[in-house]
């Protein structure tokens, strides 16, 4: 039985899938007291296709950047789901750093990276108001146009 967090999910059409596997020679989080470490996870859809490739401002929207790291948060949550087994053990998101894909003068990172946090706040209501790093770059692995990280306490 899914429990509340996987509820709200739901009631936004999320399922969560397999978490998606390390692709170099990294672990996918690590748990250090109550903090749980989640690596970057790229825009990848459930079938492994991304949500938005290329560059912010040079042929990605905002729109399609902000759904690409709204498919990132979902790939955290598997992580964290993966580390936990139930995301109702989670006492707060602590931290989300996101790297968007850019073009040199894009300015808008930070609407792009709401697709993240808006998912965060949609599942976790108040515990899901974190802080945040947005950060622009020139490249991503795979031409994805967004990568996110986060940090969560965990009970």
């Amino acid at each position: 039985m899914a429990g509340t967090v996987e509820q709200k999910l739901a009631e936004q059409c999320i399922k969560l899938h397999d978490a998606p596997t390390p692709v170099a020679n990294y672990v996918p989080f690590v748990r250090t007291g109550n903090l749980l470490f989640v690596s970057g996870q790229v825009c990848f859809d459930p079938a492994g296709k991304l949500i938005a490739k290329g560059k912010l401002g040079a042929g990605v929207s905002i729109e399609e950047g902000a759904a690409a790291a709204r498919g990132c948060a979902v790939n955290l949550l598997a992580q964290v789901k993966a580390a936990l087994g139930d995301l109702d053990k989670v006492v707060r998101v602590v931290r989300l750093g996101g790297f968007i894909n850019s073009a040199p003068d894009f300015l808008d990172g930070p609407k792009v990276l709401n697709g993240a946090s808006d998912l965060m706040v949609a599942a976790f209501g108040d515990k899901g108001r974190h802080a945040r790093t947005t950060v622009g770059v020139a490249s991503l692995p795979a031409d994805a146009a967004v990568e996110v990280e986060g940090v969560f306490e965990v009970a």
